[in-house]
């Protein structure tokens, strides 16, 4: 069911007014743009829904299940729709008739990336070799949902193990973009976003290892949250780069992704690396309009990283990113331009780490003790036709490229030196948010490209992750929300503005999205798609 929006009130703001099929965004006196209402929260409106007996768990079910049918056959977004549902759904009903307390996700319908396990349901990171594994547990993340009354509605697609940033490296099947079937969704947690995008879920969750929820929210106009690097535990996410891989979210609107993170979030005793830090109450960021001052952010400090508008970039893009800043400083905000000399050293650093610990990670799936196995006469036969057919091309590439790296006599010209780098990148961000609150850039150098387009191209592909990895390297929270549209599509494609903030400081980053989206003016974020689906 997709929410009811209200007007919204107004405020001393500078209106931002957007053309829909221009490379750039206009400026305010030459357009005119019809009042859009802000997004509204899923989760809120479906627990007030609930509460007030408006209607059932169950009928909100069928109806995300029934948009599902109609729109799955051109997005592709599931690669498995779970046939518990309804049963949970009920389950709820039942409580609410009991007068039992509800969790704050009761009849919430979830879309979970399917490199996250879930007991009993399919998991199989997108790849043959896993093809038909059902783990015997849940993933902690996943675990959270469940006791607080999430529903799990079905697991979404990726790029196999999450290596790709377009869905197309999947072995089962090619999501499409809700804003344009012939366009990507991103990646690799592209079926997570596009299921949000097309409202077949409320929300998700996907894993970021270089910018696999943040790329995807901005090619599919929705919020995606990379917490800080042990906020959430990755007990049941399968690996691919340890020092880099976390579980983030994915909603329609901050609030919901800020609620969705904050479920999940906490110490876990079965991740070591997961952090004991005390996880703040998110939802208490997120006012109504009728508590915002004239100047929300006055005094907040943002800080512009300036080599991610340079060459490479988009004019569209750069447009959008520099008129969100303006509608940051007409929020009260402090603009300043910061330079991260490391910037650069960023992207090839990041692929030779990412590389080497696959390369460690993924020598668990043999065809012995996990996965497919195709039966050989000896044993390193055995390995080598169960890895040869079960894995992809993309991740068979990244294997090589991470043995070569860790072999003796390029450790130290390759992994180590890219671990020097990582150490620079963290200096630089250290320093730029000891100046500011939060940094900001686009999140990638474009909106969605075309299906087929840099899949033969894999180093061009690479490149789109630049403004998303360093942040990976110095394990910081980031958020990714929509900003504006620019040409592309039947009426427009999105871009997202990336924000990023310190260490555990994901607090920070809820409130100053928050505000940014509820005020941002001029700019729907739901596919024209579905005006028409019920």
């Amino acid at each position: 069911m997709l929410s009811t929006l209200q007007p919204p009130r107004s405020l001393s703001l500078l209106p931002l007014r957007r053309l829909r099929n221009s490379k750039t965004i206009v400026s305010a006196a030459s357009s005119t743009t019809s009042v859009i209402s802000p997004p509204q929260s899923q989760i809120l409106t479906t627990r007030r829904s609930l509460l007030s007996g408006e209607t059932t768990a169950v009928e909100i079910a069928k109806s995300y299940l029934s948009r599902i049918r109609l729109t799955e056959p051109q997005l592709k977004c599931f690669l498995h729709v779970s046939e518990n549902v309804l049963k949970d759904a009920q389950e709820i009903d039942q409580r609410i008739a009991k007068g039992e307390e509800l969790g704050p996700l009761a009849g919430v319908l979830i879309g979970v990336k399917d490199n996250i396990c879930t007991q009993g349901m399919p998991s199989t990171a997108a790849s043959r070799i896993l093809e038909h594994y059902r783990p015997p547990f849940d993933a902690t993340a996943v675990k959270k949902i469940k006791e607080l009354g999430g529903i799990v509605v079905g697991k979404t697609n990726m790029d196999e193990f999450g290596m790709g940033s377009t869905t197309e490296a999947s072995a089962f099947q090619v999501t499409a973009n809700p804003w344009d079937l012939s366009r990507v969704p991103g990646g690799s947690s592209g079926g997570s976003a596009a299921a949000v995008a097309a409202r077949q879920c409320m929300v998700s969750l996907g894993s970021d290892t270089g910018g696999s929820v943040r790329q995807p929210a901005s090619f599919c106009g929705v919020v995606g949250f990379k917490p800080t690097y042990g906020r959430v535990s990755r007990f049941g996410l399968m690996a691919y780069a340890s020092s880099l891989d976390v579980i983030g979210c994915f909603g329609s609107t901050v609030a919901d992704a800020g609620m969705l993170l904050h479920a999940i979030s906490g110490y876990d005793r079965f991740d070591s690396t997961s952090s004991k830090q005390d996880v703040p109450e998110f939802q208490s960021q997120f006012l109504s309009m009728d508590h915002f001052e004239s100047k929300p952010l006055n005094g907040v400090k943002v800080g512009i990283i300036r080599e991610t508008l340079e060459d490479g970039v988009d004019s569209g893009v750069r447009s959008a990113t520099q008129e969100a800043a303006s509608h940051l400083e007409a929020l009260g905000c402090v603009l300043t331009e910061v330079s991260l000399p490391s910037f650069s050293l960023g992207l090839p650093a990041y692929y030779v780490i990412a590389s080497s610990e696959s390369s460690s990670n993924l020598s668990r799936y043999d065809g012995v003790r996990y996965g497919n196995q195709v039966m050989a006469e000896e044993l390193n036969k055995l390995y080598e036709c169960s890895r040869g057919e079960g894995f992809g091309g993309e991740v068979k590439m990244r294997i090589l490229m991470g043995t070569y790296a860790l072999s003796a006599g390029y450790y130290d010209a390759y992994y180590k030196r890219a671990q020097q780098v990582r150490t620079l990148i963290r200096k630089d961000f250290k320093a730029a948010l000891e100046q500011n609150d939060i940094l900001i850039s686009p999140a990638a150098p474009s909106a969605a490209y075309k299906i087929g387009e840099k899949k033969d191209d894999p180093l061009a592909m690479y490149a789109g992750d630049i403004m998303t990895v360093n942040v990976n390297l110095a394990g910081l929270p980031a958020m990714v929300l929509p900003c504006g549209l620019v040409e592309g599509g039947p009426s427009g494609l999105p871009v997202g503005l990336q924000m990023i903030g310190a260490a555990f400081d994901e607090e920070k980053l809820l409130k100053v999205g928050h505000i940014f989206e509820q005020t941002l003016k001029g700019s729907s974020f739901v596919p024209p798609s579905l005006a028409n689906v019920p």
